[in-house]
Order: C-alpha cells, then sequence, then structure tokens
C-alpha cells in the first residue's frame, strides 16, 4: 500500500474548514429500517459560510491558488450551487476577490431566487457575480469563466480557475481522500467494520475521493453513489474516469478496480434540481426522525437512496453504512414553494 501521507503531503493545502466532522448514529431511521449501524458523517458541518462538503474539497483548490499567488479565484455553478457559496466564503475567509458564474440549470424555479438560498449568501459575501444562460454544458461553462479570467489578467489581476468539466485534474477529491480517513478511524473507534458508505454523485468529486480514499487505505467497503444529476449510464463511466484521474494525480498506481464504480440512477426524479415524491420524502423523514436538514438536490436524493436500498435489503448488516451529508441546507429555502402552506 502506497504511503498516502507522502502522496497527500505533495499538494498544499488551506486548512479553514472544522475538522474532522462528526460520525452521528441515527438510531431512530436504524429501528424503522431495521438496521443497528446507520451512521450520519456530518460533512454539513464544515463551518465554512453555513458549511457543506465542498469544503474539504476547496482547501486543496485554494492552497493552490495560493501557492500561485493568485488574487481571485475564479468558479461557476448553478444559481444555487453550495459550492459557489463556500467558494466565495473560502476567498473572503483568506483576503482574496472571488468572481462567480451562475448557470441557468433548473427551470420553472418561481421568480426571486436571488433573494434567497446560496444567491442571499453570495451577495452578502460581496463578490462579483457573472450569469451565463446555460445550465449543460460544461465545456462552455469553463470556456466562459476562461475569458473572465483573461480580462482580469489584462487589467493586472492573477485570477485562479476552478473548473468544473472532467477533463482537468480532480484536485478537490483529494479532501474526500482525507475524509475516507476519517470515516475508516470514526468506524474503528465504534469497534464496528466498515459495511458500505452512501454519498450523493453529482460531479463526481466526492465519490472519486472516497472510493480511491478507501482503496488507498485498504479498506474494501462499497461506495454506493446516487446519482443527482445524470442517468447512471453516463455517471459510471464519469467517476471510474475520475478515479483513474486521481491515482493518476497522486501517482498511486490503479487502486480502483472498474467493478467498485457503483452508481444508482433510481432516485433521480425529474433530473438536477428536480425534487419528485420520494426526494420530499426524504427531506421530511431526515428532519422528523434525526432532525437533518437536506436539501433537494444533492443530500435528500442520496437520502432517499439510502432508505430505498436500506428497504430492499440492499445494504450490508454486518458493519457500520455510513452517509455522507454533504450539506446544501442553504439551498432548501430556494424550494420553500414545495411546502406552501394549505388554505
Amino acid at each position: 500500500m502506497p504511503d498516502t501521507d507522502v502522496l497527500l503531503g505533495r499538494f498544499p493545502k488551506a486548512a479553514f474548514s472544522h475538522l474532522p466532522t462528526p460520525l452521528a448514529a441515527m438510531s431512530n431511521l436504524g429501528r424503522e429500517l431495521g438496521y443497528s449501524n446507520l451512521f450520519v458523517k456530518r460533512d454539513d458541518l464544515t463551518g465554512l459560510g453555513m458549511g457543506g462538503n465542498k469544503a474539504r474539497q476547496l482547501e486543496y483548490y485554494f492552497g493552490a491558488a495560493l501557492a500561485e499567488d493568485a488574487d481571485t479565484v475564479l468558479i461557476t455553478g448553478a444559481v444555487q450551487s453550495n459550492f459557489v457559496r463556500q467558494c466565495a466564503a473560502a476567498a473572503r475567509k483568506l483576503g482574496l476577490d472571488c468572481e462567480i458564474q451562475l448557470e441557468n440549470r433548473v427551470g420553472g424555479m418561481p421568480e426571486g431566487q436571488e433573494k434567497v438560498g446560496n444567491y442571499l449568501l453570495d451577495r452578502l459575501l460581496g463578490v462579483k457575480v457573472h450569469h451565463f444562460p446555460i445550465g449543460e454544458d460544461e465545456a462552455a461553462a469553463d470556456a466562459n469563466l476562461e475569458a473572465i479570467a483573461a480580462g482580469i489578467r489584462a487589467r493586472g489581476g492573477r485570477p485562479y480557475v476552478i473548473h468544473l468539466g472532467a477533463e482537468h485534474a480532480p484536485l478537490g477529491a483529494l479532501g474526500y481522500v482525507d475524509c475516507a480517513r476519517e470515516i475508516i478511524a470514526d468506524v474503528d473507534r465504534l469497534g464496528l467494520a466498515l459495511g458500505a458508505i452512501v454519498t450523493a454523485s453529482g460531479s463526481a468529486i466526492t465519490h472519486t475521493g472516497l472510493l480511491t480514499g478507501l482503496r488507498l487505505f485498504g479498506n474494501e467497503a462499497p461506495v454506493f453513489g446516487v446519482c443527482v444529476r445524470r442517468k447512471s449510464d453516463i455517471q459510471s463511466p464519469r467517476v471510474l474516469k475520475r478515479c483513474r484521474d486521481l491515482e493518476a494525480m497522486l501517482g498511486a498506481g490503479a487502486v480502483v478496480a472498474d467493478s467498485d464504480v457503483w452508481t444508482s440512477d433510481a432516485y433521480l426524479a425529474g433530473g438536477y434540481g428536480k425534487a419528485g415524491t420520494e426526494t420530499l420524502a426524504a427531506i421530511e423523514t431526515g428532519a422528523r426522525l434525526e432532525t437533518l436538514i437536506l436539501d433537494p438536490v444533492y443530500t435528500a436524493k442520496a437520502f432517499a437512496g439510502l432508505i430505498g436500498m436500506a428497504r430492499q435489503g440492499a445494504l450490508p448488516k454486518n458493519g457500520a453504512v455510513v452517509f455522507v451529508h454533504t450539506g446544501g441546507g442553504p439551498g432548501l429555502f430556494a424550494y420553500a414553494h414545495l411546502w406552501a402552506p394549505a388554505a
């Protein structure tokens, strides 16, 4: 097994997250589903700009930005992007400028998105906002970011671009290699074996880091990725490619087998940002049984997947099953219309 401290130590890191995050038992949900060892990794509590999984990823992106002496960080995402919100927060924390690009990814939302949720926080953080009308073209979004970066350079600035597309190195996945090690240690302290991890799978960076990290640390537990943006036949190859990219970036050799990649689109509902009946039920179940605040875009779909797989008997009962709560709470407020009070 490669020396992971040496492998990870080659990459600069800006430490601003509240880590390690807690691992908490989900006893109420476990009793309802017949599982005695259900846990949640509370990565909604990373502490950066109201928390979320992107904090771990951003520590490595900002480490690289600082190493390059950048003065401005650029990022793209949906109007209610958690990644964008936490990037803006990290930039403010480190005294850097930040320009964000917001894509029109989710149609049919009510007017007033600029007044609530993540977009409100972006505005409070005081970053410059660019609007991009296309929502499902990663290459176009990245190209427009590069055009914005070129303008900053022309003015004498030093921009650092956090790209969206899968052709760029998955630097942020290193944050979830770190998290994989945390989860292994968390479960070991409980005297249990790790049975499985359940996570949302969107950009695939969190999924990739967790899976590659487990294998780097010699753990063979499965990582169940619940699709939140793409169908499984597109997402699984993306995850595998990202794992191969991460292995190459680390110089670790091939540690992830093709058969290790597992995704399901059974809980995708109408697509990215769309909330189906299972999504809404998962939000209410999480809140009422475990006081977990989930969002319709990522965490509720992954939680619906956890519940669905448990009811099907598809989760292991001979070890700890860990749901990774990736945050997203601020985005929930953009969906308040789905719980309109009865007349």
